[in-house]
């Protein structure tokens, strides 16, 4: 009896051994498995498309002063005609054309520095804006601008506040062209590090687009604009 029980307990002994090997293996096996799921390659593709704006914003601003405000608002009154004038003649719209309300200092009001140092008491500014879509238009005139000197008008500098602005509005039909293209490009570096390191391309693990950016091209033409984008995709990698 003793000898049928030691054969039944080397059995059982030899079943669980090989219970533990079977599930060592299996669980081993999982990890390999797992572990080749997460090699992964996260590469990034560009895109950029030079654009012409689409719409011009250009502010002409002059200054006027007098030692009589009312000389002076009719001074403004008169340059803001003038101005208007030769924006009509120049091909303008009516309606693209702005006249915003005139900005009067009254010198001798004034809490601080000396009055008496101005040779008018009264310096008044005003800004005709031109908002329109013809962006050639736009810079073919403001090569005249020299013609409202003759006419009596001291256009002011470009500054903070009257600076001519380009804009471009057409993003939304740029982007699903410029998506595939910043994508494609991501596949292809994707591809080649995959061919280097003797894998294969699997399936996109994760995906993100970034955020589409509109510049100027440079600082000489505000008028062409860079529209960029730069995508992010994670491939997993199959040996």
């Amino acid at each position: 009896m003793n000898t049928k029980r030691t054969t039944e307990a080397f059995i059982l002994g030899a079943f669980l051994c090989a219970g533990l090997v079977l599930a060592g293996y299996l669980v081993s096996s999982g990890f390999v498995t797992l572990k080749a799921l997460e090699r992964s390659v996260s590469v990034k593709g560009l895109s950029e498309k030079e654009v012409p704006a689409d719409i011009a914003i250009w502010p002409i601003k002059f200054e006027v002063a007098a030692d009589d405000l009312g000389a002076l608002v009719s001074g403004i009154e008169e340059k803001n005609r003038v101005v208007y004038d030769f924006l009509i003649s120049s091909g303008f719209d009516a309606k693209d054309i702005s006249i915003s309300a005139p900005a009067i200092i009254d010198r001798q009001a004034q809490g601080y520095g000396d009055a008496n140092r101005f040779t008018f008491r009264y310096a008044g500014s005003s800004t005709v804006s031109v908002y329109t879509g013809n962006v050639a238009l736009v810079r073919k005139t403001i090569r005249k601008l020299v013609d409202l000197g003759k006419l009596g008008v001291a256009v002011s500098g470009e500054n903070y506040d009257a600076k001519t602005e380009f804009l471009y509005t057409g993003l939304n039909r740029l982007k699903p062209s410029m998506i595939e293209q910043a994508t494609n490009n991501a596949r292809a570096v994707a591809e080649k590090f995959a061919s280097d390191s003797k894998s294969r391309l699997g399936k996109i693990k994760s995906a993100s687009q970034g955020q589409f950016t509109i510049e100027d091209r440079d600082s000489n033409t505000p008028y062409i604009k860079k529209v960029r984008v730069v995508s992010t995709l994670e491939y997993y990698l199959i040996d």
